[in-house]
């Protein structure tokens, strides 16, 4: 139970600190321009997907399933965060 809880305290670190990274770089530099909302999008995106893939840790029992469906979860965040930053796939979501 503890092993369970310290990952859960490294998922939100984790999001918490690369949530920083544009924060601090807006201090700095004029090119990053988070919002608000950018901010928000972003923490729900890494918390729900570390949350996500903790749900699997927990409740996938073979190692081999739980490899190929966090491979997939992770790829769906690189696909939306992609989406939503350039507009890859030209949906209404499209950042640019």
């Amino acid at each position: 139970m503890i092993t369970q809880n310290k990952r859960l305290f490294g998922i939100m670190t984790s999001a918490a600190v690369l949530l920083l990274m544009p924060l601090i770089a807006m201090q700095f530099s004029d090119e990053v321009n988070w919002k608000l909302a950018d901010f928000v999008i972003a923490g729900v995106l890494l918390l729900g997907t570390g949350l996500i893939c903790e749900f699997v840790m927990r409740k996938v029992k073979k190692k081999e399933n739980r490899i190929a469906l966090i491979a997939v979860i992770i790829a769906l965040l690189l696909l939306i965060w992609a989406e939503l930053a350039v507009g890859i796939f030209g949906t209404p979501l499209a950042g640019s």
